[in-house]
């Protein structure tokens, strides 16, 4: 299955579709496990470590990806967590202090298994834009392709 994502001209959004063989209940919980998500989420070429990753209204995240080059720090609140249904949040990447994204990830069951759909809100356009660049889209296809794997070796 493929990841699909819309990256609207002249706008702060980008939405991600893609759909799993799993159930609501078993992409949510590999979305919001510390352990889990830390084997899934960004890029393959980065390493993670997941400093906090507490899912709850008003709980917060912190996870670094480190390569050759550095490290990368990310950090946001959970606002909304319905369990196995929605989870809205705040995404900041600490080298852009004050770029704050909205994400809303929804969990739809389908007759094969269940869709996720992410809409992320940059503060501007340009912020958008400026990440697009940065290679996001690759992040994002990698960190979709690599949840599918972890899905199917029943995790």
């Amino acid at each position: 299955m493929s990841t699909t994502i819309n990256t609207p001209a002249g706008t702060p959004f980008v939405e991600v579709t893609r759909e799993f063989d799993a159930t609501p209940a078993q992409l949510f919980t590999i979305s919001t496990d510390p352990d889990l998500v830390a084997q899934w989420l960004g890029p393959r070429n980065l390493e993670m470590t997941v400093e906090k990753y507490d899912v709850r209204p008003g709980g917060s995240y912190r996870y670094i990806h480190r390569d050759d080059n550095g490290e990368y720090a990310f950090r946001g609140v959970f606002h909304t967590v319905e369990q196995d249904r929605l989870v809205i949040q705040t995404f900041e990447w600490e080298g852009a202090p004050g770029e704050v994204c909205l994400e809303k990830m929804t969990l739809e069951p389908t007759e094969t298994g269940v869709r996720l759909h992410q809409r992320s809100v940059f503060p501007s356009v340009e912020a958008r834009d400026q990440s697009i660049e940065y290679g996001m889209e690759a992040g994002i296809r990698d960190s979709m392709d690599r949840l599918a794997e972890l899905l199917a070796k029943g995790a």
